[in-house]
């Protein structure tokens, strides 16, 4: 009998970066729960953000096949990875083992919450006030990391969200400091694409959508791009003045 070896790899800095990327710029996944009417695997698409921390967030309806399930067996996986040219198992996807959790309104971070997801997903503002619509946080419990054929990586939380402290201290000044990054007036946006993310060509300024203190997110059109630090940020006001500092002295 022939036998192979363990085909998980070890966890790596770029395994790490890899899944973070794809847990910060997804806009769509898949969900996958339990129907609670018959026990059977349910598999649905929703759209998604995350918390500042990294946690996936939910917009979905009440009516919706897959809400049920979440309330009534909170434990849910969530795919994400976009395929992109020829065989779509070549490219990597991540699958995020969560338990799911309903935000309330009256919830203290409801607030924030709510801005980062319409920051991520624009088009959520049509329904998300509307009565039957509720946030869920798919709290990480763990993730399988496919970066392609023979790259599968096991993760831990750790791995994929930022620490709890760090996190909170970005809460209150994230959206003054993407507004300062967003001014018309500046063109660091447009620099990061070019210097940092290596686009060819920036028709579109782009726009920072999010910040956490591993990094950023870029909207470019339907696209969102993830530039992540080598070392975490304290606050998004220091993150924003070495930005003005590196856009000052690039040529």
């Amino acid at each position: 009998m022939t036998q192979t070896g363990n085909p998980i790899r070890p966890t790596t800095p770029e395994a790490i970066g890899l899944a973070k990327g794809l847990l910060r710029t997804a806009r769509h996944g898949a969900i996958a729960v339990l129907d609670p009417a018959t026990g059977r695997p349910l598999a649905s698409r929703v759209a998604v953000a995350t918390d500042i921390d990294g946690t996936p967030l939910i917009l979905v309806s009440g009516l919706a096949a897959h809400t049920p399930g979440l309330l009534a067996h909170p434990a849910s996986s969530l795919l994400l990875g976009e395929p992109g040219k020829g065989d779509p198992l070549a490219h990597p996807r991540i699958t995020i083992h969560c338990e799911a959790e309903k935000v309330a309104p009256t919830a203290p971070d409801y607030a924030r919450i709510r801005r980062r997801y319409l920051n991520h997903n624009p088009k959520g503002s049509l329904y998300v006030d509307l009565g039957d619509f509720s946030f869920f946080r798919l709290k990480v419990e763990s993730a399988s990391l496919n970066g392609g054929f023979g790259k599968a990586f096991n993760l831990r939380r750790e791995d994929l969200l930022c620490a709890k402290d760090a996190s909170e201290r970005f809460a209150d000044g994230e959206q003054e400091a993407i507004d300062a990054l967003n001014r018309k007036d500046r063109d660091t946006v447009p620099r990061i694409l070019q210097t940092l993310l290596k686009v060819a060509s920036v028709n579109d300024r782009g726009k920072v959508i999010g910040l956490d203190p591993d990094g950023m997110d870029i909207a470019l059109g339907d696209t969102v791009l993830r530039h992540g630090f080598s070392s975490a940020f304290d606050s998004p006001s220091l993150m924003v003045k070495t930005l003005t500092k590196w856009e000052n002295k690039a040529p």
